[in-house]
């Protein structure tokens, strides 16, 4: 029987891995495996921004890909945490009543609701904000380069 509070929270923080699609689909699958390379491509933007510096571009590029998949299993894991008891006993649990506990809302399923629009929410406005600063940053770096090229000229 699959919980929803386990769920809600396993994609809450081990979503960014598969940990929720291992949990609820009992494999491994192809989602699973895009979400887990898309958070070891984000980690690595990380040590790469600390072992060569904040200037470096292709961090710039790699580290929203940790946030923007976090910010995404949040989302799941608010809609796991709101779905009814009834659609999920359905759709995870075909074999137990409608109203099988397994399904149930309870204090712990509010709480990952709560913790996951909170976390979800941040991560991905500081992983816009990250990325839109670098992009007019690198724009204006640009655009000073081209200038002074036609200034030499």
């Amino acid at each position: 029987m699959k919980n929803k509070t386990i769920a809600a929270w396993l994609t809450l923080l081990g979503g960014p891995f598969g940990l929720h699609r291992v949990y609820l689909r009992g494999r491994f699958d192809t989602v699973a495996a895009g979400l887990t390379c898309a958070t070891l491509i984000g980690l690595y933007g990380i040590i790469r921004a600390r072992n060569l510096g904040i200037d470096d571009q292709l961090s710039w590029v790699l580290i929203p890909f940790l946030g923007f998949t976090w910010a995404g299993c949040a989302l799941y894991a608010i809609v796991y945490g709101l779905t009814s008891t009834e659609a999920w006993n359905a759709k995870f649990n075909p074999k137990a009543f409608a109203n099988s506990p397994h399904g149930e809302t309870g204090r712990l399923t509010v709480l990952a609701l709560i913790a996951s629009l909170f976390l979800g929410s941040t991560i991905l406005m500081a992983s816009l904000a990250f990325s839109i600063q670098r992009y007019f940053e690198y724009s204006t770096k640009a655009l000073a380069i081209l200038q002074t090229k036609e200034n030499d000229a």
